[in-house]
């Protein structure tokens, strides 16, 4: 898949099963690029020395929004209510935030050029940030990409206890308000599934994609509802 080709990508079941999900290399991040894979259930991830590769893993780690865990201790920073939220006020302090290393000493997918590509998307309105603030200060949040009523996770940064859990319950149950169908978190963690992701087939994934990607989802900018007790 060259760069400047058409937006053709392999069909998602002759994804490897090891290294699990690897589909395609090359091509660009162009956003039509970018939202043809997003609605076939592929994302880019790659390192600053590899091609830009393209991924479809099975199983699909997903979050039901209706069905989101909020442990006992997270339930409590919530009612005290510890940070402010809001939303698409800062997409490129939230994925410059998101690039930084991390503690494990790991390094960061998130080149320059996926800065710029989905900043970009934000620019259109398809990609979306969540920040938790601490007064002035930008201590947690995540970003993704909304198509139609799914929102596709991307990466999530806390420089605080329980930041990013909040941003990520918060949003869950706003996107619950709007009607969306689930949350794309692509892997399993630990972290996504103290929240209540789940794994499904890859196929059942790609049948909720036909089904909701093609519903109008909420117009951008997106701002939580005015009821929200934690959110700007």
């Amino acid at each position: 898949m060259r760069k400047g080709e058409n937006l053709y990508f392999p069909d998602v079941n002759l994804a490897l099963e090891e290294p699990n999900g690897l589909l395609a290399m090359g091509g660009d991040l162009s956003p039509e690029r970018l939202i043809t894979a997003y609605r076939s259930g592929i994302f880019p991830w790659y390192s600053d020395d590899q091609p830009i590769l393209w991924w479809s893993p099975n199983p699909r780690a997903v979050l039901y929004p209706k069905a989101v865990h909020i442990s006992r201790s997270l339930r409590k920073t919530l009612r005290r209510g510890v940070y402010r939220l809001s939303l698409d006020t800062a997409f490129r302090q939230v994925i410059e935030a998101c690039a930084q290393p991390r503690r494990d000493g790991a390094g960061t997918w998130i080149t320059a050029d996926i800065i710029d590509a989905y900043c970009a998307l934000h620019e259109m309105g398809l990609a979306h940030s969540v920040e938790a603030w601490r007064g002035a200060e930008l201590v947690g949040g995540l970003y993704g990409v909304a198509i139609g009523r799914v929102f596709y996770g991307e990466s999530m940064f806390s420089r605080a206890t329980d930041a990013s859990k909040t941003a990520l319950v918060t949003l869950a149950q706003q996107l619950d308000e709007w009607g969306y169908a689930m949350i794309d978190c692509q892997v399993a963690s630990a972290h996504v599934a103290s929240l209540g992701s789940i794994d499904i087939d890859r196929t059942e994934f790609v049948g909720l994609l036909n089904k909701w990607c093609v519903v109008a989802g909420h117009p951008a900018p997106w701002r939580f509802n005015p009821d929200f007790p934690l959110a700007s």
